[in-house]
């Protein structure tokens, strides 16, 4: 009994440990794409995918091998009948045949071989869709986690806003109990408190929100959820690539949506193939074995066999034993042969079908076209949109330098008494415009850097 709790307290022991070790866990971003990618469901499905796609290959190589089949049969027959020497008689019996055959074809037209083909395309294509998936996927979590990167620094900037404005609401209270200051000025500091405080509880709830989303890519509970601080300090903003064109080339040449794409024609192609086989004549080869027992019901199983002549030259005969391992080995017989079989006309269904994968194949070709302009014009807007981040995070950060020496300086008006609250507070917001404006700008830059390096397969996660 005792030895029963303890392994009761153990165990509890060891959930509330794991419990508190995955609410004290801060995901890195690496941990976060890996995770995603491991059991993402529908990634789980994509190499289901897979799995299904090695089985058509197995199925299709399985169409050059022969066919074996056993067959058996019990009957039972009442009344007037044939039996197994031709003869027709009148009594019940019961009867058994068994079968063995096999059959191969040697010719149908490349259909064989042509499928074969298609079902390696198959696996090839389900592992590029799979890689894909998993590119989209880890480009959205390096998305969500940047974004409650993004959405941490804003509480960082609304948190010292509320302690300005704490300290600021303090110095106002000390000058207008002394006589210095007019009571509006208070109002004004209590008013951006306030302001700054439903601030900082927005920037909380887009802290909350942004990790419930990531909590949701992941699929996993969000509560106690958390991630690891990253500090992106970018002390020189600077876009190595001089235009898209380098990008575009590599990435046609290399994306797995053009070698998708690809693979569909080639696809295609071979449905336009196996549709044409339709056309050739099919040869095949079987060959069997068969045998078969008959008994006659009340009756013992023999049969009468001729042994000689009299001399008056009556034949002379006797009852021999005709059971089952006799029937059998009497009974068994043998064919071998060959099978052509020639089209002439089905009703134009297979000049249909053929024309019908012709279209298909026309209509996929141009679809691999449409791919690479897609692709292309992604790109350039990756490329037009990284650079306009470049810019707008340049010129951010001159106003953001320029807010502050103005603030600063109508700090220093507001302490010798030149400025009244209402303008340093105006100021301030300014300040604080431009804050986030710089902070939305980096952010910006980085992601849409990191969209160029992921049409370039470099490594986004570092």
């Amino acid at each position: 009994m005792i030895k029963n709790k303890n392994s009761v307290v153990l165990a509890l022991a060891f959930f509330i440990s794991a419990y508190v070790f995955a609410q004290d866990k801060e995901w890195t971003l690496k941990e976060s794409i890996n995770y995603a990618l491991e059991n993402n469901i529908a990634v789980k499905q994509s190499l289901i995918d897979q799995e299904l796609a090695v089985q058509d290959l197995k199925f299709a190589k399985g169409n050059f091998l022969p066919t074996a089949n056993a067959n058996a049969s019990q009957s039972w027959n009442f009344g007037s009948f044939i039996d197994q020497n031709g003869s027709r008689i009148s009594v019940d019996s019961r009867g058994n045949s068994f079968g063995l055959n096999t059959g191969i074809t040697l010719f149908n037209g490349f259909r064989n071989i042509n499928t074969k083909k298609q079902a390696e395309l198959g696996i090839e294509s389900s592992k590029i869709q799979l890689n894909i998936l998993k590119n989209n996927i880890s480009l959205n979590v390096v998305n969500a986690y940047l974004n409650i990167l993004f959405n941490k620094e804003t509480i960082k900037q609304a948190q010292d806003q509320v302690k300005i404005s704490k300290e600021s609401l303090n110095q106002v209270q000390e000058l207008v109990n002394s006589g210095v200051r007019a009571r509006a000025d208070l109002l004004v500091s209590k008013s951006q408190l306030a302001a700054d405080n439903e601030r900082l509880v927005n920037a909380q709830n887009s802290v909350d929100l942004s990790l419930l989303s990531l909590a949701q890519l992941l699929q996993i509970p969000s509560e106690g959820f958390k991630i690891q601080d990253v500090d992106i300090n970018l002390t020189e903003a600077v876009l190595i690539y001089k235009d898209s064109k380098e990008i575009v080339s590599y990435a046609i040449e290399n994306r797995p949506e053009i070698k998708g794409a690809q693979l569909n024609i080639d696809n295609a192609e071979l449905n336009y193939q196996i549709a044409r086989s339709a056309y050739y004549p099919t040869v095949s080869f079987g060959a069997n074995a068969s045998t078969s027992y008959q008994h006659l019901q009340g009756q013992d199983d023999v049969r009468t066999i001729l042994v000689g002549f009299d001399t008056a030259g009556n034949p002379i005969t006797e009852l021999r034993k005709n059971g089952f391992d006799v029937q059998f080995k009497d009974n068994l017989g043998y064919n071998v042969g060959f099978n052509l079989n020639i089209p002439i006309f089905n009703g134009f269904k297979t000049d249909v079908n053929v024309q019908r994968a012709k279209l298909s194949k026309d209509r996929i070709s141009l679809a691999l076209e449409q791919e690479r302009q897609t692709l292309t014009a992604n790109i350039e807007q990756a490329y037009a949109d990284a650079k306009a981040t470049l810019l707008q995070y340049e010129s951010s950060k001159l106003s953001l330098e320029s807010q502050e020496l103005a603030y600063q300086n109508e700090q220093d008006k507001y302490d010798l008494g030149v400025s009244t609250s209402f303008q340093l507070e105006q100021v301030r917001n300014r300040l604080i415009n431009a804050q986030s404006s710089f902070l939305n700008a980096k952010y910006n830059f980085v992601f849409k850097t990191k969209v160029l390096d992921f049409y370039l397969d470099k490594p986004i996660t570092e």
